[in-house]
């Protein structure tokens, strides 16, 4: 039997997406739920993540102001294109 090491926070963070959307591989998924059940820094920025993703699916276009809605856009697109 060949033990995985356990997650770091930081390989959490990047997968907390995938793992929302279903989408790890079921012993990717194993580890990312043994990691969430040692660590309360990432259980609370899993919970943190699970409260935006809810509040921001309510949002229409029209909620956000015109003037904000493109800065916000080439915010995340640099934050993407750095490699977050």
């Amino acid at each position: 039997m060949r033990l995985r090491r356990d997650l770091t926070c930081r390989e959490l963070v990047e997968l907390v997406t995938d793992y929302f959307e279903g989408a790890l591989p079921a012993r990717v998924r194993r580890r990312f739920e043994r990691h969430i059940g040692k660590c309360d820094g990432c259980t609370a920025y899993l919970e943190q993540m699970r409260v935006t993703i809810e509040l921001t699916s309510r949002l229409r276009t029209e909620d956000v102001p015109s003037e904000a809605l493109e800065p916000l856009l080439v915010a995340f697109r640099d934050w993407h294109a750095d490699g977050a």
